[in-house]
């Protein structure tokens, strides 16, 4: 990105007509402003949400064409019946939605929740829609992939280990770091198999949402209130990343971030990732176990 993007904002979506894009996770938050904008800029947007009713609510009041159908992330049978419904081309798949230091729980399928809705849904998802997408694929990470020892746990990767306690934040990192592993594994098969699809990662910085409101602890959720208001950034502002990335013309496997300090806050700018995000060894790991707990793989049709 040149630093003429610098202060790029929704003002500079191009023209997204005849453009078909699902965002999930689109009835609050990042997802809510993701699909406003992009239905905003023209492109027909698809609402991949758990619950129809609110969605539809918010739909009513979106400009341009939306429609909105189920999807849960935490359980594979919503996820494989919302990919064999889908029929025709989509131009873009906005991977937004996602669960943040929650207290500890399992998917429909028995996952711990994190992994289970913020990478495993993600990942089958994307590969059963693979061979409808003309375009790209944007997958929302977060810069708390950074921490200091962050690393995805492949001896406990589904944290079923009864010697280990429950972290919620040590869950949640390991999640974000796999969008980023995935983002880098499927840019590498799709370009091993000659398709002109790009796979990117995004981020919004520290955005105020309902997100934090999930978190284990009233403490952490009373922190995280205050921080909000003094520290955090708008939704709208949180949201540019992952519009920059499903919009603009980007290199295969990159990541957007806010571009103030520490990635916090500002306009979207390429943003840093950990050694371990950059390790094609640890992506390739993470994508052979994903296929295993999920029973997916990236689609023959695509394979060379």
């Amino acid at each position: 990105m040149s630093t003429s993007h610098s202060k790029w904002t929704a003002a500079n979506l191009p023209a997204q007509h005849g453009r078909t894009i699902v965002v999930t996770g689109a009835t609050s938050g990042l997802g809510a402003v993701t699909a406003r904008e992009l239905a905003r800029a023209g492109a027909h947007v698809v609402l991949a949400v758990r619950d129809t009713r609110r969605g539809e609510a918010l739909a009513r009041n979106l400009p341009g064409s939306t429609e909105v159908r189920r999807l849960d992330l935490a359980d594979l049978s919503s996820v494989r019946g919302f990919a064999a419904d889908w029929e025709g081309p989509l131009d873009v798949l906005v991977n937004n939605a996602g669960v943040m230091a929650i207290p500890e729980a399992r998917t429909a399928d028995g996952f711990e929740m994190q992994l289970g809705t913020n990478h495993l849904g993600p990942f089958a998802l994307t590969n059963l829609l693979l061979p409808h997408l003309t375009d790209r694929v944007v997958t929302v990470a977060s810069n708390a992939h950074r921490r200091p020892g962050v690393d995805i746990d492949f001896d406990d990767l589904d944290a079923r280990r009864q010697s280990k306690p429950y972290s919620p934040w040590r869950a949640y990192q390991q999640s974000k770091l796999a969008n980023l592993l995935f983002t880098r594994e499927l840019q590498r098969r799709l370009t091993e198999a000659g398709s002109a699809l790009t796979a990117h990662a995004a981020h919004p910085g520290y955005a105020a949402t309902n997100l934090q409101s999930g978190t284990a602890g009233a403490g952490q959720r009373l922190m995280m209130a205050i921080a909000n208001r003094l520290i955090a950034q708008s939704e709208e502002q949180g949201a540019l990343p992952s519009l920059y990335a499903a919009t603009q013309p980007l290199p295969g496997a990159s990541y957007t971030g806010p571009d103030g300090r520490g990635e916090l806050r500002g306009y979207p700018s390429p943003a840093r990732l950990s050694p371990h995000a950059r390790d094609d060894a640890r992506a390739r790991r993470l994508w052979d176990a994903s296929e295993q707990l999920t029973g997916v793989g990236f689609p023959a049709a695509l394979s060379r």
